[in-house]
């Protein structure tokens, strides 16, 4: 189930949260033949539900207005709407595109990045083995000089 600020807003979905057994409601007046819509459903999926939810925008006043419209209105209205949802899934296929496009550029990032640190990992290596026969170079520096001091006195 959706959290209570969830609830409270119709149009935010708690992604997080895994479904219930049963499928919370969406919207109680979207009712398909399967009865009312639920969360889990999708209109992209199932033209079903596309078609419940399509029913379900239309309000009394919309039906009374179309009522009164004559067929010509009515096909010019259908055709307005039409447009625009033309118009919107065009909108959100420019955007999905342009995300892609996103993705695919920080894709190139972190592979170069990869590589990048890859190649400081080696780095690193050949500096602590330089370091290692650096030590043991000021290490025998350090016991020849010593010798020497208990040689002197």
């Amino acid at each position: 189930m959706a959290s209570s600020s969830s609830q409270n807003n119709y149009d935010a979905i708690d992604l997080n949260v895994a479904p219930s057994a049963v499928p919370e409601v969406w919207r109680p007046y979207f009712l398909s033949p399967n009865g009312p819509v639920t969360i889990t459903d999708s209109m992209m999926l199932s033209g079903t539900t596309t078609t419940a939810v399509t029913v379900g925008l239309f309000t009394l006043e919309d039906e009374r207005v179309l009522a009164e419209r004559t067929d010509p209105q009515t096909i010019n209205d259908s055709m307005v709407l039409t447009i625009q949802c033309v118009a919107s899934v065009s909108n959100m296929g420019r955007c999905l595109y342009i995300r892609n496009h996103e993705v695919q550029a920080l894709r190139s990032q972190v592979t170069i990045l990869q590589r990048l640190l890859k190649d400081n990992n080696k780095k690193v290596v050949e500096l602590k083995e330089e370091n290692k026969e650096l030590k043991k170079l000021v290490d025998s520096y350090a016991s020849d000089l010593v010798a020497q001091v208990h040689r002197t006195e």
